[in-house]
């Protein structure tokens, strides 16, 4: 199977709001040349949008939270790869290659793991890391998988898998739907090691109790 489309190697989707800073750095470490870069932004009202504009950026717009934002660039990306990753600096762009690697030697997903060996974290407190461990622990209890991770953004999917997923989540749930739904579809997943680094600038959007959640009630639903 081929797996470059408009000599794209992969396509990059980017959702943002109010990471002008951040995202002027990391649109200087990814190679435009190779990737097709879409961010979606959530309504900044910085200089995202005009940032992204100036390195001739496809943008698109969603006021819905990150898991509409995954949705909207996922479905607009051009390429048969493609990779979701953060605004915030905190996903390093080495990893790239692994990510897009993994779907060319076959796997419908791959994700990143901050908790199996060479994988870690900077940027997540005692009880998030509990909150996580939690929510691994019931998704592989119910559905039989053995994730070490599950709210973690750095991922690749191979884009005709996207369309089987009929996605819904609106929020930060979108990488919990994800990988419950590849369980269920039994897709082909790997988890690779990637270390979360800690943001530059700015605060992060993540809200801890209501997320969770959110992130409880996706696993609900989709029991």
């Amino acid at each position: 199977k081929r797996y470059l489309v408009c000599n794209m190697e992969a396509s990059i989707v980017i959702p943002t709001l109010n990471e002008e800073k951040n995202l002027r750095i990391l649109l200087q470490q990814i190679d435009h040349k190779k990737y097709e870069i879409i961010v979606v932004d959530g309504g900044s009202t910085d200089k995202t949008v005009e940032t992204a504009k100036k390195f001739g950026l496809k943008v698109l717009y969603t006021p819905k939270g990150k898991g509409t934002a995954l949705r909207k660039g996922m479905d607009a990306a051009k390429s048969d790869i493609v990779v979701t990753m953060d605004a915030d600096l905190s996903h390093r762009i080495s990893e790239l290659g692994l990510l897009i690697e993994a779907i060319k030697s076959g796997y419908d997903i791959c994700t990143g793991s901050r908790f199996i060996m060479g994988g870690g974290t900077d940027d997540m407190p005692l009880y998030r890391k509990l909150g996580n461990k939690f929510f691994v622990w019931l998704v592989n209890i119910i559905w039989g998988t053995n994730y070490s991770d599950l709210c973690y953004g750095y991922r690749s999917f191979r884009k005709d898998v996207i369309r089987k997923l009929n996605l819904e989540s609106d929020g930060f749930g979108i990488e919990t739907e994800i990988s419950i739904k590849v369980a269920k579809k039994k897709l082909k997943v790997i988890e690779i090691p990637s270390y979360e680094k800690k943001r530059i600038h700015g605060e992060g959007k993540l809200r801890s109790v209501s997320d969770g959640f959110s992130i409880l009630k996706r696993i609900l639903k989709e029991m």
